[in-house]
């Protein structure tokens, strides 16, 4: 019987399931769904846009979007040992202080003010270009500044004359401005938590990787977590855990394995004919998530990384990576981006852009007429929009409704259209003048503040970034409290994204990583606590 069952080999699980096994005394189980991060793709950052589809995601779709003109979204959730940090396009970025402060001073969850968490930050990361104060060099996870693609250059260039100014480093404090983004990449590869944390963890006698492991349920007796039913040969069976279970299959898998398990709202689950064993409203509530617009320009040559659609220019980066490890194959693309204004009342950036010089590489994207172009995403950081995930079935095989509920505020909607009108005058300045031939998504002929949101209703999508569906607060009415612990359930906890209470102002990764390195330790206190009783 392990001491601990983590439910989900994610990027929160390996990263818990490696250091709460750093002690030889407590063992681990670690259950991951998927198959193990063999699929070549995954470790080419190049990859990553071959990962919204596949048998490496569960394949979710939201329901048809109110104030999305009826449309439904692809939702890619990792289903594979690493989980997003397998699929995802690699952006390194943290967020603000200012995200943390206001988990601390505004959600009650002390201990989790950015001087709280920075040191997690650091030690989750192994940085080959950045130091000091706001980062860290030897951790596990790799962190790289790419080489990036001339047209990143221009695009950086064409930042600045229309008023961003240049950051040489968005996790130094300050987002605001444009530069280029860190990657978790190192050697030209992907740095999953699966290969940073998990792979040098492996010949731990103390520790267990089980995957194609479909869990059912938590097992609770008389209000305390005992084990999971996971289903083998086509039959359920138990596994106990010693101590605790922790549940890290993200914001939309860990609260449908609360609900599945009992814990959720009262009447939801009732109608479903699940017994409820505590009504916990909250759980699968405040769901949060960015929508991103993408803008693209058509080139007037090959001047991006369109080129490589074609075979033989293919097989030219298929030799520089085999002999150098470099080239369009160790780029995750995304190279570029920034941080800006869209309401200037803000204290913080509340935009934040990505460029990629190419089209037709995001979800449900097509290229430019010409074949050559590129792409200017933008989304609103703080969305004041709150949607909810929530089981259609007791059977764990049938996915639950996700409603992202996006720009059901307007002002998110203002922000969004903002966002596009900053993306079409980075493109239309002197510095992309040589390579631009003109605006093509959209083009010219929107002038209107009602046009422009109706085209963020047609073409808005999720960044997949999906947070807060098992909210971390100080009051009774949140999911866990600050030390992630299930209210009212002995020896359960969930530690993901989904228990951030708001969303961060950027993308998740990073954080995600964080909440699990600040969570060991938490529970390594435990341990450390229990021990010294023992010996009392």
């Amino acid at each position: 019987m392990p001491d601990y069952i983590i439910v989900g080999g994610g990027s929160a699980g390996c990263v818990l399931a490696a250091r709460l096994s750093e002690d030889p005394d407590v063992t681990v189980t670690l259950l991951e769904a998927g198959p193990r991060d063999t699929n070549m793709y995954i470790h080419l950052p190049v990859g990553f846009f071959k990962m919204t589809a596949g048998p490496l995601i569960w394949g979710y779709e939201t329901v048809a979007g109110r104030e999305l003109a009826g449309r439904k979204m692809v939702y890619p959730q990792a289903r594979v040992l690493g989980g997003g940090s397998s699929i995802n396009a690699q952006v390194f970025t943290r967020g603000c202080p200012e995200d943390y402060d206001g988990w601390r001073d505004l959600e009650g969850c002390a201990g989790w003010g950015y001087e709280d968490v920075r040191p997690y930050f650091r030690k989750s990361e192994g940085n080959d270009t950045f130091g000091g104060l706001h980062h860290g060099t030897e951790g596990p996870l790799g962190v790289s500044s790419q080489v990036p693609h001339p047209l990143t250059r221009v695009f950086v260039r064409a930042a600045q004359e229309a008023g961003l100014p240049f950051n040489p480093d968005f996790n130094a404090g300050s987002q605001a401005g444009a530069g280029f983004y860190q990657t978790t990449t190192r050697g030209g590869r992907r740095s999953s938590t699966a290969v940073g944390y998990l792979r040098p963890a492996t010949g731990r006698k103390n520790l267990t990787v089980r995957t194609d492991a479909m869990v059912n349920r938590i097992v609770i007796e008389n209000g305390c977590a005992v084990g999971i039913e996971i289903v083998e040969n086509g039959r359920p069976v138990i596994l106990r855990a010693d101590r605790e279970v922790i549940l890290t299959a993200g914001a939309i898998g860990s609260p449908k394995m609360l609900m599945l398990s009992g814990l959720g709202p009262a009447d939801e689950l009732r109608a479903l004919d699940i017994d409820v064993i505590r009504d916990l409203p909250q759980v699968g509530k405040n769901l949060q998530d960015h929508m991103d617009v993408d803008v693209l320009a058509e080139l007037s040559g090959p001047h991006g990384i369109d080129r490589y659609k074609k075979r033989h220019w293919q097989i030219a980066a298929g030799i520089e990576y085999a002999l150098f490890g470099k080239g369009p194959v160790a780029s995750n693309i995304v190279e570029g981006g920034g941080f800006w204004w869209g309401d200037n009342e803000e204290k913080t950036p509340d935009i934040q852009f990505h460029f990629l010089p190419g089209a037709g590489v995001e979800e449900g994207i097509g290229s430019v007429p010409g074949g050559n172009g590129c792409t200017l995403n933008s989304y609103h950081v703080r969305p004041r929009s709150r949607g909810h995930v929530k089981l259609r079935s007791k059977d764990p095989a049938i996915a639950p409704d996700i409603d992202p509920n996006a720009f059901a505020e307007p002002y998110d909607l203002e922000r969004a259209v903002d966002g596009i009108k900053i993306s079409q005058e980075i493109l239309s300045q002197p510095a992309f003048r040589p390579f631009v031939k003109r605006l093509h998504l959209p083009d010219g002929t929107i002038r209107s503040q009602a046009e422009y949101r109706e085209f963020a209703r047609q073409y808005a999508r999720s960044a997949y970034h999906p947070v807060g569906t098992c909210r971390m607060g100080g009051g009774s009415d949140s999911v866990v409290d600050p030390e992630l612990k299930v209210r009212g359930i002995d020896r359960l906890r969930v530690c993901d994204s989904s228990v951030m209470p708001r969303l961060i102002s950027s993308n998740t990764n990073a954080a995600t990583i964080m909440i699990a390195e600040k969570a060991a330790d938490i529970l390594k206190e435990v341990t450390d606590n229990r021990t010294t009783r023992s010996y009392a």
